[in-house]
């Protein structure tokens, strides 16, 4: 896989409006929104798609969806409820081939997403 825009960020070549960094994760806020709160949280190691996932990554996985809803509580998402979003390929709306969650709220999301 080449670089991605993603593997940029990770690697402090491109800036973003971090919200949570740790060895494994990235979260920042999407530079287009499509809610009033929109974030991606992302794996530091670039995994291309969620088809790409092997059995090491079972943790890190689960790490994402953990980091979600705590980044879902501080941003005061939790109560009124919010959305978790993965894409993959370009059938199912992929735009970046590297492995990322969108965390979406702060209002009511509509079904089908739009």
């Amino acid at each position: 896989m080449g670089q991605t825009i993603f593997s940029k960020i990770v690697a402090g070549e491109i800036p973003c409006d971090k919200v949570f960094e740790d060895e494994e994760l990235l979260a920042f806020r999407d530079i287009k929104p499509q809610a009033p709160v929109h974030i991606l949280i992302i794996p530091k190691e670039p995994i291309p798609t969620v088809d790409d996932l092997e059995d090491r990554h079972q943790a890190l996985a689960g790490k994402m969806m953990l980091v979600a809803a705590r980044i879902a509580r501080e941003e005061g998402l939790a109560e009124g409820g919010y959305r978790l979003i993965v894409n993959c390929r370009a059938d199912g709306g992929q735009e970046v081939y590297h492995l990322h969650l969108h965390l979406m709220g702060g209002r009511k999301m509509s079904w089908p997403p739009g």
